[in-house]
């Protein structure tokens, strides 16, 4: 079929390999434009970008896509079958799903109608979900609420992070394109409209990223850490300065001794040892840091750490 892609993102860029790969005709690839990242802030392109060009196929990078007449024009004049959208980033309006005669495919990230919206993937993680997936659907105005195409369950590891859960997603969501793509070309693809009961996956904010030792648990602390992991990183601090948490695991209160926790303030240091690491006493539980990383300082284990920054015991992270 011939096929508009559209997609940012290393995740957007597994499916259109994988579509590309399957054989079909892609006539157009349409992502955001170069962004300035770095210290030297130099113009960098999406892997969905990087990908094309080395394939040769014609891309577009509109800075908007609603009102966008010339965009949409030029769009049309291509005739597509079929539009395919994974992680694009702009919401498409009505003129542009109109385009395709089969319509505008999506691949989303998580078992719809759960989790609709910008970050499924770390919401699954962030909230200590067990099972995650990715579902095709056709794409309508609404965020996400197009009727369902194909899904496929995941299962989520205990200590997995965000940014290992993405990758196996990635490579899920480009096999089911295809595979969505080949029912639909033989006229077999099932419809299927979403019941009611959704929940959303908003965009994540800086704040959140700030540990609350007087009101989590050592598992929800847990969870914060990996859904941040690699996106921003959970923070706390010690002695006035930044210290974020990378990976950490929740001990039970026996595997330490102490007689009694329960009059020492959420967030205090109560083992610390330069081959055991630390122990953190939390509302609930033990959290035990593995890996972290100082202010203005590379990520490193938490022995490593240790060496070259004593942390007392009864040292209060903030």
């Amino acid at each position: 079929m011939k096929i508009i892609f559209m997609g940012t993102p290393d995740f957007a860029e597994e499916s259109l390999k994988a579509i590309y790969e399957a054989g079909h005709k892609i006539i157009g690839v349409v992502t955001n434009p170069d962004r300035p990242k770095g210290r030297g802030m130099k113009m960098i392109p999406s892997p969905v970008k990087e990908y094309a060009i080395k394939n040769n196929l014609k891309i577009f990078q509109p800075e908007k896509v609603k009102n966008n007449e010339e965009f949409i024009n030029e769009l049309k004049t291509l005739e597509p079958d079929v539009i395919c959208v994974v992680a694009y980033g702009k919401i498409l309006p009505k003129e542009i799903l109109d385009i395709p005669q089969y319509g505008c495919i999506n691949v989303h990230a998580s078992l719809l109608p759960q989790y609709r919206g910008a970050a499924p993937v770390q919401w699954s993680v962030l909230n200590g979900d067990k099972i995650t997936g990715v579902t095709t659907m056709y794409m309508d105005v609404g965020m996400d609420t197009g009727d369902m195409i194909l899904k496929q369950e995941v299962g989520i590891g205990e200590d997995e992070t965000t940014g290992e859960l993405w990758d196996r997603l990635k490579a899920i969501g480009g096999n089911l394109l295809v595979e969505t793509l080949d029912k639909i070309e033989k006229g077999i693809a099932p419809r299927e409209k979403q019941p009611e009961n959704f929940t959303m996956a908003p965009m994540l904010s800086k704040d959140m990223a700030k540990i609350d030792w007087n009101n989590k648990t050592a598992k929800e602390i847990k969870n914060l850490v990996r859904g941040l992991n690699p996106i921003m990183g959970a923070y706390t601090s010690l002695n006035g300065k930044k210290i974020k948490f990378w990976k950490v695991k929740v001990v039970e209160d026996d595997e330490i001794y102490r007689e009694n926790l329960n009059f020492l303030t959420n967030g205090t240091v109560i083992v610390s040892d330069s081959k055991e690491g630390i122990y953190i006493k939390c509302k609930e539980g033990i959290l035990k840091i593995l890996e972290i990383q100082g202010e203005n300082a590379r990520k490193m284990t938490i022995q490593d750490y240790l060496r070259g920054n004593p942390i007392q015991e009864f040292d209060i992270f903030e």
